[in-house]
């Protein structure tokens, strides 16, 4: 089980990219990911959604190590949004037990590895049992000095937003905060990524151009990565491909294309 996560494996098969063509000096330090396509992965080869979301696990296994052994600091993936309650209530029940079974038989090894295990989102809405986990893995990774991955879970921008909004007017209410003081750091430090750096790259599997709720106000000058390839399917490779083109990228923020050198020589 061990080498799953974290075998050499996964450098060996991608040692010819990972030299040639990462520049290891500008490894994107937040790199976010919506899991997208299991359910149409799944019903091409004639099997029930289900099954599409047992093989994004091992999806996950894979994007997971690789983003450890190539120092990614910040993983977010996007497990289940708070609009997924509208699916079929058997697939929204096995959608929390394999998230519940994941944090059972994955613990140890992350933990052994130094990943640090976050979670997003309301989880004050999902089962008692299931907060117990999430918290007594939260907890147990909690000084892990390794990847940080976070997991978004009952997670929607739109509520998150609201609920800064109310954080912010309770502070306001209570005489705490003036509302001519608010700025973007204080709507930042009522999020639930406050103490996270924005992702530098978001990553979407399975073919559609939307990012369907998810960390809206942290996503304002995210570059974004699309594949049509369902996440069942993507792999290391696909997940170094987007951070090599993702170098080849200058990100400006708002302001103008850098100068060469050369441009101010007269």
């Amino acid at each position: 089980m061990w080498k799953k996560w974290f075998g050499k494996s996964s450098i060996r098969s991608n040692e010819k990219i990972l030299n040639s063509q990462i520049d290891r000096a500008r490894i994107p330090e937040h790199i976010a990911i919506i899991m997208d396509g299991n359910g149409r992965w799944a019903q091409k080869k004639g099997m029930p959604r289900t099954y599409g979301h047992s093989a994004g696990v091992e999806a996950l296994r894979q994007i997971v190590r690789t983003a450890s052994d190539i120092q990614v600091k910040i993983l977010t993936v996007y497990a289940f949004s708070t609009e997924n309650w509208k699916r079929p209530k058997e697939e929204v029940n096995f959608l929390m037990k394999l998230f519940s079974d994941f944090l059972d038989s994955e613990i140890d090894e992350l933990d052994k590895n130094c990943v640090q295990i976050r979670f997003i989102g309301k989880i004050e809405e999902l089962s008692s049992r299931l907060q117990s986990k999430i918290e007594k893995a939260r907890t147990r990774t909690m000084k892990n000095q390794g990847l940080v991955l976070n997991l978004a879970v009952n997670y929607g921008g739109r509520a998150e937003l609201k609920r800064a909004v109310q954080i912010i007017a309770q502070e306001v209410q209570s005489g705490k905060l003036y509302p001519e003081e608010i700025d973007e750091k204080t709507i930042q430090n009522c999020l639930y990524t406050a103490d996270l750096p924005d992702p530098d790259l978001l990553i979407r599997p399975g073919g559609d151009f939307r990012i369907s709720n998810f960390l809206l106000w942290q996503l304002a000058y995210t570059e974004f990565w699309s594949t049509s390839v369902h996440w069942p399917d993507f792999t290391p490779g696909h997940f170094i491909q987007a951070i090599v083109e993702f170098q080849q990228r200058e990100r400006r923020f708002g302001g103008l294309k850098r100068r060469k050198d050369t441009d101010n020589i007269k």
